[in-house]
């Protein structure tokens, strides 16, 4: 099983930065550079600094991740950051719009410390995708040069008696230390929960409670999988020069934890393909030998896959636009069953020849705006031939595939919303 413990966060003092809305930032992976630039224009505190630090002319190799590492002890020492006097669990609250619908969700979840330990058969931590060489090398450069998370990875834990959601409500019933709204609309919140002992009263037992159901099973990694293999890595290079240290907090990561019992939200990631042979031209057509196959036009497609982050998915049920026109496609068979990531990954390696070196190679191109696939498409930027819409894998398929030991294609899931950074940073110490 898992072992959680509360710590000790380094948070910003807003005295010293002023508004925290300025601080915080989306999380690395999803900043495209335009945005990277309106982040560090709006605040010189901004965690954009420490989590996506910019490489400036001249730098050798490295030197933006030791620039990130100068400045968090400035941070440390001039009182933008200070650290919490007692071990902590912090409740997260995101209040959003599920996008491409007017349904707003509450989600509710809490930061802790995980302990890591390499992914295995009968383990504590279940992976459910693949990760990449170079985004992992970035991770690892951070946080050999920092010593600190400054960004959570996301896990899931199962609640077998619902018990989870009235802990978290009631723990988030008092003022928060933190109340912000991102660029996306997203509210967040945060709760600091000490933790006294199990036997405590109040609020530190519930805080205990809470440790102790998300810790009765395996835990589930739904976001974050290049920082926790980062993190294992960093993990095991410290424990050969620091041998002598008993639990040391290198053994830990900084992990946000939701429960499976309340509605979450994953959208769906669109595929576009580049580069087809005769442009995608008969493509429709050739789904043909594969899929049940119902003409559609671009404004069907859109208007169908565009609000797909409230679809049940695992249907089968896949859009595909090329300029030859559109159609649904149903998969048949014995497909009907698996991912559609799956499945659309081995049909495009059937009928056009894109398979798993191809798609390494940059063949294709993902995004999470169906209109923007169509567009691409109509467009042909970047050698866009055609464009797969899917529906959002469910949370029950990616647990199921985690536990069987299997892994999925990139790009298979995206929960929203995503946890802010610079909410709370992990310190690898005591």
């Amino acid at each position: 099983m898992p072992e959680i413990r509360p710590f000790r966060a380094l948070r910003f003092e807003p005295e010293t930065v002023g508004d925290l809305g300025s601080v915080v930032a989306p999380p690395y992976d999803v900043i495209r550079p335009a945005e990277h630039q309106v982040l560090l224009l709006r605040s010189p505190k901004n965690i954009v600094r420490l989590d996506m630090p910019t490489e400036e002319q001249g730098d050798e190799p490295g030197d933006r991740y030791r620039r990130a590492a100068r400045t968090l002890a400035a941070w440390r020492s001039d009182g933008t950051f200070r650290k919490d006097p007692r071990p902590s669990i912090y409740v997260y609250e995101q209040t959003y719009r599920v996008p491409g619908t007017s349904v707003e969700r509450t989600q509710r979840g809490f930061f802790a410390r995980l302990r890591l330990e390499p992914f295995g058969p009968g383990g504590g931590v279940l992976p459910h995708e693949r990760t990449l060489a170079a985004p992992r090398e970035d991770r690892y450069m951070l946080l050999r040069a920092t010593g600190v998370n400054t960004s959570p990875v996301i896990g899931l834990y199962e609640d077998a008696d619902a018990r989870a959601p009235a802990l978290l409500r009631d723990l988030a019933d008092a003022p928060p230390a933190i109340d912000v709204r991102d660029d996306d609309g997203v509210r967040h919140r945060l709760w600091v929960v000490p933790v006294v002992d199990a036997d405590g009263a109040g609020r530190g037992a519930a805080a205990a409670e809470l440790i102790a159901i998300a810790a009765s099973g395996p835990t589930l990694i739904a976001d974050g999988h290049h920082r926790y293999e980062t993190a294992l890595r960093y993990r095991d290079e410290r424990r050969m020069t620091r041998s002598c240290e008993e639990d040391p907090a290198f053994d830990f990561l900084l992990m946000l934890f939701l429960s499976t019992t309340e509605p979450l939200t994953v959208l769906p990631t669109h595929r576009i393909a580049r580069a087809l042979p005769d442009e995608g031209r008969g493509l429709v057509a050739k789904a043909a030998q594969l899929f049940d196959v119902t003409p559609a036009d671009r404004g069907a497609l859109q208007a169908e896959f565009d609000a797909a982050a409230l679809a049940p998915g695992g249907r089968g049920r896949i859009g595909l636009w090329t300029r030859d026109g559109g159609a649904i496609l149903q998969a048949r068979g014995s497909d009907a069953g698996k991912l559609d990531v799956a499945i659309v990954q081995a049909a495009l390696d059937r009928l056009e020849g894109i398979g798993a070196d191809a798609v390494a190679a940059g063949r294709l191109a993902y995004t999470r705006s169906a209109a923007d696939a169509l567009d691409a498409v109509d467009a042909r930027t970047d050698g866009a031939d055609a464009a797969f819409l899917l529906e959002p894998t469910p949370v029950a398929a990616i647990a199921a595939t985690a536990r069987a030991g299997a892994v999925m294609p990139q790009k298979s899931t995206y929960f929203y919303p995503k946890a802010l950074s610079g909410l709370l940073v992990n310190p690898l110490e005591w």
